[in-house]
């Protein structure tokens, strides 16, 4: 079987970069043993990388305390087209709780509308600390990002 990554570009890291400015993404966890896909909040921090803001009284945060490997897709469909030639990335790792007051006010500047409930007791910022990336920018166009290859 051939490898279908290519080879990584400045192009494909743009596209990336991009894809990362997500302001909600598809997590990917496993409850009670099978996989379980949820909307979360999430943002790009410099030097933290994702992060995303959930709720301890939600199943995916049971299911990451249970097991924190997790994905989180990002990318959205655009309004015209075959939904499976528009980006997408997938981030693949594993969750781990971050200092949310040290977060606050990057998340209410890239985010005000979580300003609403990014305080209430039972909200946390986790981390995801990925082993790898997968980017589809296409039919054609599939990468593998190591960590070393996402943004900073």
């Amino acid at each position: 079987m051939t490898d279908p990554y290519r080879t990584l570009d400045d192009e494909a890291r743009a596209l990336a970069r991009d894809l990362l400015r997500a302001s909600h993404g598809a997590l990917g966890t496993l409850f009670d043993g099978a996989p379980m896909v949820t909307r979360v909040a999430c943002l790009w921090v410099p030097g933290q990388g994702m992060t995303v803001l959930i709720s301890d009284l939600s199943e995916h945060a049971r299911a990451l305390r249970d097991c924190p490997d997790c994905s989180l897709l990002v990318g959205e469909v655009g309004d015209r087209g075959d939904p499976l030639t528009h980006p997408r990335m997938t981030l693949i790792g594993r969750a781990a709780r971050l200092d949310k007051s040290a977060l606050r006010d990057a998340w209410y500047t890239a985010r005000p509308k979580v300003k609403l409930y990014y305080d209430f007791t039972d909200f946390n910022v986790l981390g995801l600390v990925p082993t790898q990336a997968l980017l589809n920018g296409g039919f054609g166009k599939a990468y593998r990002f190591v960590p070393s290859d996402l943004p900073d």
